[in-house]
């Protein structure tokens, strides 16, 4: 086990040793992968900073039941709660009729009008939030559902918006999706294109090992650690840009985010996406130079 560790690791070392020896087609090819693996991670950073500056797509889908003026309060929080273990619903927030009026008293604008008001208006209000997997035909179900309880005034649901919603998401998902299949198949092809071009100008050097009974594994090793490496430090300059562009944009971002009173901690770059970017890049590398590697590697016979 030590012997073939050793092995490896001598091949690692080598395949990063001629790839050093290469620095212009090295940086050129890297720099073409880079760029490939990181347009599909921006597109998914654009999409995560649309979602936190909307608020949330779930704040998006939050729906109103309001109730009938003068309903008990304690039937308000019943209601609340049982609606709080529907299957369908994710969470539920009661707005008492007495808060609402305090917090319209708070604006200028009805603060004296409020005052002449001999009672409050206001009825109680559920904010009720759907569950993130609920079809618009399930809110469908729960609006008539709520509209036939007797303490229920109005439920303001818009299930065309919600269907546009799902829709929009859906797109934008598998956008990104196929937009990551694509360039990583771009990936793949460039790195076995390079491998090919590699095993052509060390033709001869493969003949000869063949011809001293190098098997096909020992002399396929070397190539397959060359697209390893490739992958590898195609993710670093992925990651290396992205987090470029997010100190760029970071400034103005900050500021366009304080102004609608959004958060800007925990924006950016997560691990969990670096990590996925960097083993995009391996497995792209190394299928790359594995494809290139079975496919031209077996023409390749000593001539005897």
């Amino acid at each position: 086990m030590g012997t073939f560790l050793t092995r490896h690791l001598q091949n690692a070392l080598a395949a990063l040793g001629q790839l050093s020896r290469q620095p212009v087609a090295t940086l050129l090819t890297v720099g073409v992968i880079g760029i490939a693996l990181a347009l599909p991670a921006s597109l998914q950073l654009l999409v995560q900073g649309g979602q936190r500056f909307a608020g949330g797509w779930s704040g998006i889908r939050d729906f109103s039941v309001y109730l009938k003026p003068g309903t008990d309060l304690a039937v308000a929080r019943n209601l609340a709660r049982a609606l709080a273990s529907h299957p369908n619903v994710q969470d539920t927030r009661l707005i008492e009729a007495d808060a609402a009026l305090a917090e319209f008293g708070r604006d200028p604008a009805f603060g004296e009008a409020l005052k002449a008001l001999k009672s409050n208006p206001l009825p109680h209000t559920l904010v009720v939030r759907p569950d993130a997997e609920a079809a618009p035909a399930d809110l469908d179900a729960l609006k008539a559902e709520l509209a036939a309880k007797p303490e229920v005034d109005l439920v303001q649901l818009d299930t065309q918006w919600l269907l546009r919603l799902a829709a929009i998401l859906d797109l934008v998902r598998r956008g990104i999706w196929i937009a990551a299949v694509v360039l990583v198949a771009a990936v793949i092809f460039i790195v076995g294109n390079t491998i090919r071009l590699d095993i052509q100008n060390r033709r001869q050097e493969i003949e000869v090992s063949k011809l001293l009974g190098a098997t096909d594994a020992f002399v396929r090793r070397p190539f397959l650690y060359i697209g390893f490496w490739y992958g590898m430090l195609g993710g670093a300059v992925a990651l290396l840009l992205l987090a470029s562009v997010l100190l760029l944009l970071r400034g103005p971002l900050e500021r366009l985010l304080q102004l609608y009173s959004v958060d800007f901690t925990g924006f950016g770059l997560s691990p969990g996406t670096a990590l996925l970017v960097l083993g995009a890049g391996l497995v792209s590398g190394w299928a790359g130079a594995w494809l290139a590697v079975g496919r031209h590697l077996s023409a390749i016979e000593p001539q005897v």
